[in-house]
């Protein structure tokens, strides 16, 4: 069995990321799997304000909501980004997340990854700022691996994802984390 966290960063609640998160989390939870969802559009993160008040004490000066997260992270096994594409990267709020984890760096280590995308841009290629964003932040903690992506084009209107293959494609990848 895995620890798997699950982090919707798309503001929309039940919109067409959250649904390929949930496809996943069933099939994830299907294989044995402990499951976790955090909706980060939910939760408040403050900006970085790259005091480097961390490297000193260990933890961030900010009181949020960012710090139980950072603990989830550490300890999950599979780390699933759910993002939507805003202008061709990730949401405010996930980059929010990612500036913030100074504080745990370098210790976010030998974790797997899973990214379900979406965009309403029908042109698969337009995906690319998205990826690159989301690799970077896997680039800078050591052994992070990409075990898979959907990236669904084409969807806008909240729910028109909902009986597409994106969502099989999503469960199944669910399926696979053992």
């Amino acid at each position: 069995m895995k620890n798997v966290l699950i982090l919707s960063s798309s503001p929309r609640k039940g919109g067409n990321t959250d649904l390929l998160c949930d496809a996943f989390a069933k099939g994830a939870k299907e294989a044995g799997n402990k499951v976790t969802k955090i909706r980060v559009a939910d939760k408040k993160i403050g900006y970085c304000t790259a005091c480097y008040a961390c490297k000193k004490t260990g933890k961030c000066v900010i009181k949020d909501d960012a710090a139980a997260i950072f603990k989830k992270m550490m300890a999950a096994d599979v780390i699933v980004f759910g993002a939507p594409a805003y202008f061709y990267s990730c949401p405010a709020q996930l980059k929010a997340l990612f500036d913030r984890s100074v504080v745990i760096y370098p210790n976010l280590i030998n974790k797997q990854y899973y990214y379900l995308l979406v965009q309403a841009d029908e042109n698969k290629e337009m995906f690319a700022g998205t990826i690159k964003s989301l690799d970077g932040f896997l680039d800078c903690y050591e052994g992070s691996k990409l075990k898979g992506m959907v990236a669904a084009p084409g969807f806008y209107e909240k729910g028109t994802i909902k009986d597409s293959k994106y969502i099989t494609q999503a469960y199944k990848f669910g399926l696979k984390v053992k």
